[in-house]
């Protein structure tokens, strides 16, 4: 292969996961006219277990074994996509879906924050430290909580709560999931699975009402879970494995920009000037976030979500900015899958 016809299939499948995690949130919105939120999180997890067992089983990978990888698993199954996903689905409800996007690339300012609480981001140099306020600056400017008719509310902040909880995920996956030698692929089916029962247990306390969907409904909802949940994840993967960190935290970039254009072209949201300004000051807050520093990630190989030694150290936040994890380090191609 030339490295122009490379360079081109990379910034394809770029572009590809970008327009699927981007539109995660129309789906989403789609789907919460017929669903309730947590109707939404289980067909979205288990639809998507679905998918990525039947890859597994296609491809002769196995389940991962043993408890305390399970156990592991069950928790950033947890924070990675049961709890995120209901919080989304809650969030949505008042929230319009560019919004959710662009609030949802905030992820990676959480986790520089949680490094900071933990002890694992020391010495936080001034360039990063002034995004760090940038990018929260702008979310300040999106909220707007000096207006009465400003975004702020229990919508906006469970979606905040949203990309906290991705952060948590990708921290704890970096230090008990990645690199053990389980391809990304089991580890993917594992979680959605884990996820799946998690979400099934609180299905009686507000997953259990009467629905009626109609099939633009049905369709937004299996569109969700197979192609903006279960592939993204595979996606995700081989183009961090294939071409490094550097090439995924492009889609952390393009992802807000989707949902916006996305909500206003086929949603008809208007995101205002204030809409616009705060997801410019977050994504330019969130780049000199990025910038080299004494405990940046290595470029390697599996956010979001939610594994695999690249999934951690850059992760599209199921549909947010890409999380680096301090420590991290490349994973060889075998544990790909």
């Amino acid at each position: 292969m030339t490295g122009g016809t490379g360079s081109l299939r990379s910034g394809l499948r770029v572009v590809v996961l970008a327009l699927l995690w981007g539109s995660t949130f129309l789906w989403t919105e789609v789907a919460l006219r017929g669903f309730s939120p947590l109707q939404v999180t289980f067909i979205r997890c288990v639809l998507g277990a679905l998918v990525l067992t039947a890859v597994c089983c296609a491809t002769g990978r196995g389940m991962p074994r043993g408890v305390t990888v399970w156990r592991h698993i069950t928790v950033a199954a947890f924070f990675c996509n049961a709890l995120p996903f209901a919080l989304f689905g809650w969030g949505q409800q008042t929230v319009d879906s560019g919004l959710a996007g662009v609030l949802n690339a905030t992820t990676p300012l959480w986790s520089i924050v949680l490094g900071l609480a933990l002890g694992s981001e020391r010495g936080l140099r001034p360039a990063r430290a002034a995004g760090l306020l940038l990018g929260f600056a702008g979310t300040i400017v999106l909220l707007a909580p000096w207006q009465g008719g400003g975004s702020i509310g229990w919508g906006a902040l469970a979606i905040l709560g949203a990309a906290v909880s991705y952060a948590l995920a990708f921290t704890y996956m970096g230090r008990t999931l990645v690199g053990k030698g389980t391809p990304t692929i089991s580890l993917s089916a594992a979680q959605l699975i884990a996820a799946s029962g998690l979400t099934a247990v609180v299905m009686p306390i507000g997953g259990l009402e009467s629905i009626d969907p109609g099939p633009v409904v049905l369709g937004a909802a299996v569109v969700l879970a197979v192609l903006c949940t279960a592939i993204t994840f595979h996606l995700t993967y081989r183009i961090i494995n294939d071409e490094g960190a550097t090439n995924a935290a492009a889609v952390g970039y393009l992802l807000p920009v989707v949902a916006v254009l996305l909500g206003a072209v086929v949603l008809g949201e208007n995101p205002g000037i204030r809409g616009v300004v705060g997801m410019v000051v977050i994504l330019v807050g969130v780049g000199m976030t990025r910038g080299s520093g004494p405990t940046a990630a290595s470029a390697a190989p599996a956010d979001d979500g939610a594994v695999g030694g690249a999934f951690a150290a850059a992760k599209p936040a199921a549909g947010g900015g890409i999380v680096e994890v301090p420590g991290t380090r490349r994973a060889t191609s075998g544990n790909e899958g």
